[in-house]
């Protein structure tokens, strides 16, 4: 009811419906593109990280850098690997839901997703941050404590490595945004609002 004693017409709350699956729709293609961005970003930085080796001849004796021999870029792989396939079975379940058009009721299954995306996301941050950390150390050195500039000698197996990094930091901020949406997914089913 207005303040002019008017009634509201009946007709805005079907355009209020509207509007709500417009917008569902486009969270759905903005979840399932990000969703799919995370699984190819994150898949060519563990790949970018994993393959990258350069062997260097010092006098006679050959030596080789590959990413196991930093623990943080094993890490860096391994978190990268488990964020690829996670991504790729919730791209999957976003294509499906889709086809079928049928939105997420189930608060538990809700929470589940949400949880497990906000997991993949700390797990990236930290990935991200330790495997810097050590590419900050073998581009620069630590005078103080004697520790070469490694990316002096091994400049190719340097910068790839940085181009694994630089795609998980693009990963990352894909699953960031894919949290967001997946906290929206799950605290809209508390609002009460059956349009959605």
């Amino acid at each position: 009811m207005s303040y002019l004693g008017v009634g509201v017409s009946p007709g805005k709350h079907h355009v209020r419906e509207s509007d709500l699956k417009a917008l569902d729709r486009k969270v759905k293609i903005a979840e399932l593109i990000l969703r799919a961005a995370v699984c190819g970003l994150a898949l060519i930085a563990a790949l970018l990280v994993a393959t990258d080796t350069q062997v260097k001849e010092i006098f006679t004796i050959r030596k080789r850098a590959k990413f196991t021999d930093m623990k943080s870029m094993v890490m860096l792989v391994v978190v990268n690997g488990i964020v690829a396939a996670y991504s790729l079975v919730h791209t999957f379940r976003c294509v499906v839901s889709m086809l079928r058009g049928s939105v997420l009721f189930n608060k538990p299954l809700a929470w589940l997703i949400f949880s497990g995306d906000q997991v993949m996301a700390y797990m990236i941050v930290v990935a991200i941050g330790a495997s810097a950390q050590s590419a900050a150390y073998a581009k620069l050195g630590e005078p103080q404590v004697e520790w070469m500039k490694v990316c002096d000698m091994y400049a190719k197996f340097c910068n790839q490595v940085g181009e694994g990094i630089a795609s998980s930091v693009f990963a990352c901020a894909s699953m960031i945004i894919v949290s967001a949406i997946s906290a929206f997914s799950l605290f809209r089913l508390y609002d009460g609002n059956k349009a959605w």
